[in-house]
């Protein structure tokens, strides 16, 4: 077995999981320096089990795991501590940044910055939260994600010319492309004032919240292709928070 194939003790968190034949659990788990990775906990479901009451969300783990294919054998998770778990709509809103890590990141591809922003996103939902705050903490989360992955878009700076955004200019802006003055062209309408409000991470203006909930919806959505988020459905229905 070569050195790569034996893991231990890496931080993380379990993002999904589910029933494998009689005893067994398959998780995804988000790691720091492994990325996503799916392992088969086995004897999970047992009563015995040192593995059954961990491999939960939003519990930070040290995992340690062994295996050549893409589904890894975990033998071992110790709970870490230092984190509450959320609750509420705090909890809802883990359950959306789950799915979407579990739907736009590939296996194997580290995101230590994104894990970092997920652990204090997480700390940020767990905490007092009220009102838009929870907005903006999602805002702020999808920005971070969609730039991890490749897909980070230029938002003060206009796609055919080059030139500053207009803080009074109206703007479409379309994935592939930006930023353009053609109003009325496919994309998603946006106020000059709210891209540049996204380019410096600044989401205190209600326009802004409502226009980048739009936006990031737009570009997400571009980057799924046809598959669908369940928790988005799910948070549109109980906090019209990602609607």
């Amino acid at each position: 077995m070569s050195s790569d194939a034996r893991i231990n003790n890496e931080p993380g968190f379990i993002l999904h999981s589910y029933p494998f034949k009689e005893t067994s659990v398959v998780v995804e788990a988000f790691t720091r320096g492994h990325g996503r990775v799916a392992l088969i906990a086995r004897g999970a479901r047992r009563p015995a089990s040192m593995l059954r009451g961990l491999v939960q969300p939003f519990t930070p783990l040290l995992l340690s795991w062994f295996g050549k294919a893409e589904l890894k054998t975990l033998h071992g998770a110790e709970w870490q501590g230092g984190l509450v778990p959320p609750q509420g709509r705090g909890l809802m809103c883990g359950f959306y940044l789950n799915e979407l890590l579990l739907r736009l990141l590939a296996r194997g591809d580290p995101h230590e910055h994104l894990y970092d922003r997920y652990v204090a996103t997480l700390e940020q939902l767990a905490g007092e939260v009220v009102g838009t705050d929870y907005e903006r903490i999602l805002r702020r989360f999808e920005k971070s994600l969609l730039s991890e992955i490749g897909y980070g878009a230029t938002f003060d700076i206009e796609a055919d010319s080059g030139a500053a955004i207009d803080p009074d200019g109206r703007y479409v802006f379309q994935p592939e492309r930006g930023a353009t003055r053609a109003v009325g062209q496919p994309g998603c309408p946006v106020s000059g004032q709210t891209l540049i409000d996204l380019a410096g991470d600044r989401f205190d203006r209600p326009a802004t919240l409502a226009e980048a909930k739009l936006l990031m919806r737009t570009l997400i959505n571009h980057t799924l292709g046809a598959k669908s988020l369940y928790t988005r459905q799910l948070l549109r229905e109980l906090t019209d928070l990602t609607s």
